[in-house]
């Protein structure tokens, strides 16, 4: 069944459109990597799934329900960005126990337990923290509110490598023994792409690619040889990325969708075959030209 679904969605700001015919579902029980360069709508499309904001166009839904400014919503479905903003009054102890009161899932011990663990004191105030140590108490809430659909949006800003690792760790262990829906968006796809089982990608608000990271990671390939070779191989072939390394060599990226015969007769042709890590496919597929920067020095 599915938690989150849209249809056609648009949002927009004055002229600009931020979002812009999006249609996609997202299953419930999974853990979805949200995904897309600075500026490519991710926040704005969590906010939208949040309730925070109104469609200019188009159709969302989160459990069946319109989510703006739906209470019934809002009770199982908790927003974890770096914005989150507290009573300047309320400790870390008061803020777990007002949070707390909202959330039927919330589990107390477990927030409490994770606030020794990262050296937070409960009597300390949210706005003297470090940006880090906000980030993490902020991540806290996320998992010990364990709720129906989680949604961290680059929750780990300010955090060093050993903190973001822990969190990491932290929600997989919680989402195997309490399964719930979580979107995680974040610029640091490989350090969270093997707790995601789906990505979905988006470009200039649209869908790039919605995949199981199992498929995706087997989405393209990289061919690396003589750049005549690799160009009568390839066809008609479309190319999704291509650089030149030297004036009769090219690295190429395309779909993977080679029969074995041909992959054969890639390799005896002396191509060299290799697998594109995840973060640099998205990257690839988001670009906005198939040479990325080499582009710009080109003098075609």
């Amino acid at each position: 069944m599915s938690v989150v679904e849209c249809t056609g969605l648009k949002k927009s700001y004055k002229h600009v459109y931020a979002i812009e015919n999006l249609s996609f579902a997202i299953e419930g029980k999974k853990i979805t990597g949200l995904i897309g360069r600075n500026g490519a709508g991710k926040t704005t499309l969590l906010k939208l799934i949040a309730g925070y904001l109104r469609p200019t166009a188009g159709e969302i839904t989160v459990f069946s329900r319109n989510p703006f400014n739906n209470i019934n919503v809002s009770a199982n479905l908790i927003f974890v960005d770096d914005h989150m903003i507290f009573p300047a009054s309320f400790t870390l102890k008061d803020i777990l126990k007002s949070v707390g009161s909202f959330y039927n899932n919330w589990d107390n011990e477990f927030a409490l337990k994770l606030l020794d663990y990262f050296s937070l004191n409960p009597k300390q105030f949210h706005s003297k923290l470090s940006k880090g140590m906000q980030s993490t108490f902020n991540v806290i809430i996320g998992l010990a509110s364990r709720c129906s659909l989680t949604i961290f949006d680059e929750p780990t800003t300010g955090m060093d490598a050993a903190v973001r690792k822990d969190f990491y760790r932290a929600l997989l262990k919680d989402y195997v023994e309490y399964p719930r829906t979580v979107i995680f968006s974040s610029h640091l796809l490989n350090e969270i792409e093997n707790i995601l089982e789906d990505i979905l990608l988006i470009k200039n608000g649209t869908k790039c690619l919605h995949l199981p990271v199992t498929e995706f990671k087997d989405y393209a390939l990289g061919l690396r040889g003589n750049t005549q070779e690799v160009t009568r191989l390839l066809g008609g072939i479309e190319v999704l990325h291509r650089e030149g390394f030297a004036p009769d060599s090219v690295f190429a990226i395309v779909k993977n969708d080679f029969s074995e015969l041909k992959l054969q007769e890639l390799k005896k042709a002396g191509i060299l075959l290799s697998a594109v890590p995840t973060e640099d496919l998205c990257v690839y597929l988001t670009a906005k030209t198939k040479g990325g920067i080499d582009d710009v020095f080109s003098r075609n």
